[in-house]
């Protein structure tokens, strides 16, 4: 079980798998869903502060010592804001937390955080978005792989299969 829970730690904070990898191979592996839910939601929660620290030292240290990238990321930035600002206005941290809890690929911890870092919204809102977006997104797919589990139970039961009428005798 000690396996089954480090590989369902390492695929919550994998980029691509995050909940939608973590709570299904948890599960699969004899996980109860409310450890497998408690579990993936922690360690997909803590993608919120790894990614702003590695942005924030990442980028300052790039952005002091590269023209190159500080152009870039500059550009890049601006075209971002000027894209999506009216939605950031309309919809805020709500907006976040939802695009969080959404369980499709491209949306989750790592590309909330990192459209927040990039639009230079509030560290600390974001990261109580993030986490109320993965605790949304936490449930989304426990219910979706609890119930697909059980509603495939009829594919593994054993069939019951009526038993053949007695005989009757010939008079």
């Amino acid at each position: 079980m000690l396996k089954i829970i480090a590989l369902t730690a390492f695929l919550s904070l994998a980029p691509i798998s995050e909940l939608r990898g973590a709570i299904p191979f948890a599960m699969a592996g004899g996980m109860p869903f409310y450890a497998a839910y408690a579990l993936a939601v922690f360690f997909n929660a803590l993608v919120a502060p790894l990614v702003y620290l590695f942005l924030n030292t990442f980028h300052k240290i790039l952005y002091r010592h590269s023209r190159r990238y500080a152009a870039f990321f500059d550009k890049f930035v601006a075209k971002a804001q000027s894209k999506i600002h009216d939605k950031v206005e309309k919809y805020g941290y709500w907006g976040i937390m939802i695009f969080v809890a959404v369980p499709l690929p491209i949306t989750g911890a790592y590309t909330g955080t990192v459209g927040s870092w990039i639009l230079g919204l509030d560290k600390t809102k974001t990261m109580l978005a993030v986490i109320g977006g993965v605790m949304i997104s936490g449930l989304i797919v426990t219910a979706v792989v609890t119930l697909g589990l059980t509603g495939l139970d009829f594919l593994t039961a054993d069939p019951v299969i009526p038993a053949e009428p007695a005989a009757v005798p010939a008079p």
